[in-house]
């Protein structure tokens, strides 16, 4: 059986703002990790997590500025994260989905970690 984790966070910035923050690997790093990310489906990519190590990655989906789906931790975890972007007001509504945890404790870890992580998103990017 696996679980999924989904959040959304407001971000007082405009969908462009937040897909460039998802995609850009500079961008990305400012919040949450180094990685060579690029939104084209099929490209394979790293996310360096610290004591966590290298997570290898592929990109999954693309609607440019809309989501965002790729594979993450590969050969470990075997999740799927998603982001979803809706403009709501003069911002965006970001969703997001970290789908197919099999292992309880890294379910836990990372449900305790992101929303961590995405407060500090909305901070860097207002």
């Amino acid at each position: 059986m696996s679980r999924t984790i989904e959040l959304d966070q407001f971000i007082a910035r405009a969908p462009e703002a937040v897909w460039r923050a998802l995609t850009e690997p500079e961008l990305l790093a400012r919040w949450w990790a180094t990685g060579d990310i690029k939104p084209i489906v099929g490209h394979r990519f790293t996310m360096d997590m610290g004591s966590w190590g290298q997570q290898p990655c592929e990109v999954l989906e693309v609607e440019p500025g809309r989501l965002l789906r790729y594979t993450f931790a590969e050969g470990t975890l075997d999740t799927t994260i998603t982001w979803r972007l809706v403009p709501e007001g003069a911002g965006t509504r970001l969703f997001l989905e970290h789908a197919g945890f099999t292992d309880e404790r890294a379910f836990r870890g990372m449900g305790g970690g992101w929303p961590a992580i995405l407060d500090r998103m909305a901070t860097q990017l207002t």
